[in-house]
């Protein structure tokens, strides 16, 4: 392959172009917006709950994001924080209300079917590879922008 740059990074930005616009199109069909298909998802994986910090990882997003998407999902009566004990909300954990679990539901289906969709003609073993593949490069690049990051000015 001549250019392995222009190759990579174009297919990666169309990828993510492509994932942002099924999350929208998909979360819209449900009265939703694209920011809250993976804090819905993430809570639809831990019925034990997740503190905001825990999203906030979990999504790769930032604390403000994670916290305006809370909070309308919790207007939305999708979600929910019991925060008792005299805790502040961002140290409780949130859980999908009954509703919110019936649309996680929903969720989980039209994303295994774009997923479907996208890896028609492809074998488990290609498949597998990809993925795999995949997990390789990005703890690279990470390893890359951590041995090359620039210095904090408190690091001098």
């Amino acid at each position: 392959m001549e250019n392995r740059f222009e190759t990579f990074s174009g297919s990666i930005v169309q990828l993510n172009r492509c994932l942002q616009k099924i999350k929208d199109l998909e979360m819209r069909r449900l009265g939703l917006r694209a920011n809250h298909a993976m804090c819905l998802y993430y809570l639809g994986r831990h019925p034990e709950g997740l503190t905001a910090t825990q999203l906030t990882d979990l999504c790769r997003e930032d604390k403000a994001a994670i916290s305006r998407t809370l909070a309308q999902l919790a207007e939305k009566d999708l979600v929910c924080c019991p925060a008792s004990d005299g805790k502040r909300s961002y140290r409780a954990p949130y859980y999908l209300t009954s509703q919110g679990q019936a649309l996680v539901q929903k969720i989980n289906n039209r994303a295994e079917y774009a997923l479907s969709t996208g890896g028609q003609g492809l074998t488990d073993a290609q498949r597998t590879a990809f993925y795999e593949a995949m997990e390789v490069i990005l703890g690279n690049l990470e390893e890359y922008l951590e041995q090359n990051r620039e210095p904090a000015e408190d690091d001098c």
